[in-house]
């Protein structure tokens, strides 16, 4: 959406950009600090799931009970979830490389202090502490990548990558996580971090360059209170709605009142001097149309995560390492499909013509895996599978990262990823509870149908998870299919290179 005051400095905007892809050109150092801001992206994504293979072993080790052994994930996808637009807008009024290196540092430090954990107290507080800095790392990493390729063709490499990284990190964490649980300790789930960040903080404070931030500029206290506590309060009751079920008073409650707040802070956001989310951003009918496909493809995908875990583990009786290496050739499609084809076709195709086609086979790879039984044939029915969700996924993300923050004012690059990454995160914990919660119901019902011989008991139950699986699965089917007609229908935005009519960047003195 053009901004108000774009016309009068239109030719101001070209020169500045014009000055900054020469800038880039002449600067072949913007490639490795590509890798930084992947590595930082990289370990952000992959600790949603990285502990979860190793939980098993975690609750031995700290005594967790069955009931609180949920808040390993939950603390952090709720300080994540429901942190991330304060995190955007801190990026921007400070600067991102400064946020950018914060974040590394705090998430390192939250990291070992969860793999010292000696208690189960302790460890929620360290992913709980990982999940705010995560808030502030993710978006500053994503305006890091839009500020610093600017230039279409580049542009689609390194959202390519980008792309990649955010569709393949969370299958990487099954992998990382069977091989250290398995071979090491489940602590290493965590203390993996802290190498990490290390080499991703030298490599920012040496390549990567940012404008400062906005020293004048004033957080919007009342818009962080309603917008944050209205995700807070429906990530939570999302998370909930498992252990408790979806009628409970308190599950009810947080959704509710969830949504009054989440209206309240669009009200407040139409009248606030310095808003927290610029409306204008979510008022792009191109940007919505990406906010929407991400929440929604997430919301299969990580079912899909939760539901093939524990089929893999429990009912084929896999490894955690097998188990995590089973997930490798979803990684390696996920790769191919962002960068191979995606990046390939992004300057010659509309983004839409990539994100729909994305969907349906992501879509219909999830409909092979609703003919999965208890005895099921890895090679023939489960690969073939993951390989088409792999592929759908990459031509969806990087076109959709790509074009959500694309066009957007300087001021705002932190915010506008903030969206997108909030999109991402809220859709995988409303996934993960919605999904699994229609697979224990489905399940249950099956088995109190089919339990007529005493002596199948077994065999029933097994039935009757994979039951669930396959339910939840045709549901989560659907969704993907929503998400690629909303794509479809929203995001109408042209080629980079022949969209003529695509506003330039605003400069940063322009409010």
């Amino acid at each position: 959406m053009t901004r108000p005051d774009a016309t009068r400095t239109d030719s101001w905007s070209s020169d500045r950009v014009s000055v900054t892809q020469s800038a880039e050109q002449a600067d072949p150092r913007r490639w490795w600090g590509l890798v930084v801001i992947a590595l930082a992206q990289l370990m952000v994504v992959l600790d949603a799931t990285i502990v979860n293979i190793a939980l098993p072993s975690a609750q031995r080790d700290l005594g967790m009970s069955d009931g609180n052994r949920q808040w390993v994930i939950t603390a952090y996808t709720l300080a994540f979830g429901g942190l991330l637009l304060l995190g955007g807008r801190v990026a921007d009024l400070v600067g991102r490389k400064r946020t950018f290196v914060i974040g590394l540092v705090g998430f390192a430090a939250a990291s070992a202090l969860g793999g010292a954990a000696t208690g189960s107290g302790m460890l929620f507080a360290a992913r709980a502490l990982q999940g705010v800095f995560a808030a502030v790392l993710a978006p500053s990493a994503l305006s890091l990548l839009t500020t610093t390729f600017t230039d279409p063709k580049e542009r689609g490499k390194a959202f390519g990558i980008y792309g990649a990284l955010a569709g393949s990190g969370s299958a990487i964490g099954f992998i990382v996580g069977g091989l250290l649980t398995e071979y090491l300790d489940w602590r290493w789930c965590l203390y993996v971090n802290v190498p990490i960040a290390v080499v991703a903080v030298f490599g920012a404070l040496t390549l990567l360059h940012d404008r400062p931030g906005h020293a004048g500029a004033r957080l919007d206290v009342p818009g962080v209170l309603l917008g944050c506590g209205g995700l807070v309060a429906i990530v939570y009751g999302f998370s909930e709605a498992e252990p408790r079920g979806w009628s409970d008073a308190l599950v009810l409650t947080l959704l509710a009142g969830g949504v009054v707040l989440l209206a309240a802070f669009v009200w407040w956001q139409s009248r606030a001097p310095m808003p927290l989310l610029p409306l204008h951003i979510v008022k792009d009918r191109n940007r919505a149309g990406c906010f929407l496909t991400m929440g929604l493809a997430v919301i299969g995908m990580f079912g899909l995560f939760l539901f093939m875990t524990y089929y893999l583990q429990v009912v084929l009786a896999y490894s955690p390492v097998r188990t995590g290496l089973a997930f490798l050739p979803m990684t390696a499609a996920i790769i191919v499909g962002s960068t191979q084809i995606s990046a390939r076709l992004m300057n010659r195709v509309a983004p839409r013509m990539l994100m729909v086609p994305g969907m349906v086979l992501a879509a219909g790879g999830m409909l092979v895996l609703t003919r999965m039984t208890v005895d099921s044939s890895y090679a023939t029915e489960i690969l073939p599978a993951l390989l088409l969700m792999g592929l759908g996924m990459g031509l969806t993300f990087m076109p959709v990262f790509s074009t959500a923050t694309a066009g957007v004012a300087p001021q705002d690059s932190g915010v506008t990823s903030a969206t997108v990454n909030t999109s991402q995160q809220v859709g995988g914990s409303i996934g993960t509870a919605l999904l699994n919660t229609i697979a224990t119901t489905s399940s249950t019902a099956y088995v109190t149908a089919h339990l007529t011989d005493p002596s199948k008991r077994a065999l029933i139950v097994k039935e009757g998870v994979v039951h669930g699986y396959t339910v939840a699965i045709w549901c989560a089917v659907g969704i993907m299919l929503l998400a690629g007609l909303i794509a479809g229908v929203m995001v109408t935005a042209k080629p980079p290179q022949h969209d003529a009519s695509a506003p330039a960047p605003v400069p940063e003195s322009a409010v």
